[in-house]
C-alpha cells in the first residue's frame, strides 16, 4: 500500500513537500512516480525516480521547480515542490511499478497507487 501525505493550501510562490509511505511491498524493487489530476482534466505525469534514485525525469510543467527523491531505508518517496503556481492545483498521487524506461511517464506502467493528497495553490 501507498499512503500519500503533505498536501494543503499554499500561496503562489510557496513550497510544499509531499511524502508517500510504502508498506506491504518491497520498496526497492519499484520505480516510483508522482502523477496529478486537476479538476476536469486527465491525470498527468509529474516525476519519476528509478530504484537507485540516480535517474529522474520530470514533466515539462514542473521541471526546474519540483524535485523527486526517495529514501529506500524508510520506504518513502518525496516530492519537493517550490515556486508553486495556481495551475499546480490538483490531487497528487504516488505510484509504484516496473515500467521500462521509455514508458515510465505512462500510468499503465504502475501497479500500485496511493489515495492522493490535495494540493491547492491560491492567494
Amino acid at each position: 500500500q501507498l499512503q500519500a501525505s503533505g498536501g494543503g493550501l499554499v500561496q503562489p510562490g510557496g513550497s510544499l513537500r509531499l511524502s508517500c509511505s510504502a508498506s506491504g511491498l518491497t520498496f526497492t524493487r519499484y520505480t516510483m512516480a508522482w502523477f496529478r489530476q486537476a479538476p476536469g482534466k486527465e491525470r498527468e505525469f509529474v516525476a519519476v525516480i528509478r530504484v537507485s534514485g540516480g535517474t529522474t525525469y520530470y514533466g515539462d510543467a514542473v521541471k526546474g521547480r519540483f524535485t523527486i527523491s526517495r529514501d529506500n531505508g524508510k520506504n518513502t518517496l518525496y516530492l519537493q515542490m517550490n515556486s508553486l503556481k495556481p495551475e499546480d492545483t490538483a490531487v497528487y498521487y504516488c505510484a509504484a511499478g516496473t515500467p521500462i524506461l521509455s514508458s515510465s511517464r505512462l500510468e499503465a506502467g504502475y501497479r500500485f497507487w496511493g489515495q492522493g493528497t490535495q494540493v491547492t495553490v491560491s492567494s
